[in-house]
């Protein structure tokens, strides 16, 4: 196996669409729909986004972005392909969206995760992520978790 290749690339691909798709069901299977706070493929091509890719070997494995809000950065739409789980490439993606927000002068990332999810949890507690209250538009959900990190720190 080669090492992960990480990098922003157009999420409007074929197999990107497929893999939004694919957790998009994931999520379906876990939660109900008002609470799946998931952005679409036009959100993830936007100016104020930057979308990356994991790849093993070419391969698609993983997917991360990050929207620059007023005064953070949130982490939307991370997901890896359960045959790559064990690979480490949600820390990866995570390490590089945190050099992305640093290299455009953002100090706080923001993140809204479900409580289903316990890999994901540990992921960002283990990055240093802490529980916050709801933040912009979301709104109290009892299986939604809020997080936040402080840059600087």
């Amino acid at each position: 196996m080669q090492t992960p290749i990480i990098r922003i690339e157009n999420p409007d691909q074929p197999e990107i669409r497929a893999m939004l798709a694919e957790g998009d069901a994931y999520y379906a299977t876990l939660y109900p729909a008002e609470s799946n706070h998931l952005v679409d493929v036009s959100t993830l091509q936007t100016p104020e986004t930057s979308f990356y890719v994991a790849r093993v070997d070419g391969a698609l494995r993983g997917i991360g972005a990050i929207l620059r809000q007023q005064g953070y950065g949130e982490i939307k739409r991370m997901y890896v392909d359960p045959k790559a789980r064990g690979l480490k490439l949600g820390s990866r993606l995570l390490a590089a969206l945190e050099g992305d927000a640093r290299a455009v002068g953002i100090t706080c990332l923001r993140l809204e995760t479900g409580v289903k999810q316990p890999e994901a949890i540990a992921l960002y507690r283990k990055a240093g992520y802490r529980e916050i209250a709801p933040f912009g538009a979301y709104r109290l959900d009892p299986h939604s978790l809020f997080m936040e990190k402080n840059l600087d720190a």
